[in-house]
């Protein structure tokens, strides 16, 4: 574990003085012409989204995501790519578990409200959707596609990212149902 990880996990868990006004955001760096190459070619590859969320009470938050995978069947176990500039790297860190819940079509608007559209945060995310928990306590989507319950098992820092490694501890899915993918930009069904 790299000391960027290691510092976030070392941070102090009970409730601090109210922090310090968060410095002007840095703009994004320009991106080289094979990035933006790369960036395009890579909106050919559909995904599933799945909203990744962590904490209880008022400390819930989360994000939208494309990127998560199975690593193991044995152990069960999965990953997700999440930036490290994301508000949910911290409490990701401090909690050590997580859900990730595979969304249906119907659910475009939870991935909106993850993705931080119309500026809401934390807890204002989980309005308007129903949420129960499995076994590791963090929120899953009652009629999500399928819902992965993990504990953290590991972080590998590459680049912008942090890859996470979660144990599934509990899984759940909703038969004869549909994915929400996103593929070329926008939300898209599948059709046969």
């Amino acid at each position: 574990m790299n000391a960027h990880v290691a510092a976030a996990l070392s941070q102090p868990t009970h409730v601090a003085p109210a922090p310090a006004p968060a410095p002007a955001p840095t703009p994004a760096p320009e991106l080289s012409a094979a990035s933006l190459a790369f960036r395009s070619a890579m909106r050919k590859l559909a995904g599933a989204v799945s909203v990744l969320t962590v904490g209880q009470g008022d400390e819930r938050t989360g994000l939208t995501a494309t990127s998560v995978t199975s690593l193991s069947v044995e152990p069960p176990t999965l990953l997700i790519c999440v930036n490290r500039a994301t508000s949910s790297v911290v409490p990701l860190l401090k909690e050590r578990a997580f859900a990730i819940n595979v969304l249906r079509p119907h659910h475009e608007p939870v991935a909106d409200r993850f993705a931080g559209k119309g500026g809401l945060k934390g807890p204002a995310r989980y309005d308007g959707a129903d949420w129960t928990r499995l076994s590791t306590g963090a929120p899953v989507l009652a009629d999500a596609l399928a819902a992965f319950d993990c504990e953290l098992e590991d972080v590998i820092e590459r680049h912008s990212h942090l890859i996470v490694i979660g144990r599934v501890v509990a899984s759940r899915i909703t038969e004869s149902a549909e994915p929400l993918l996103y593929w070329a930009g926008s939300y898209r069904g599948l059709s046969f």
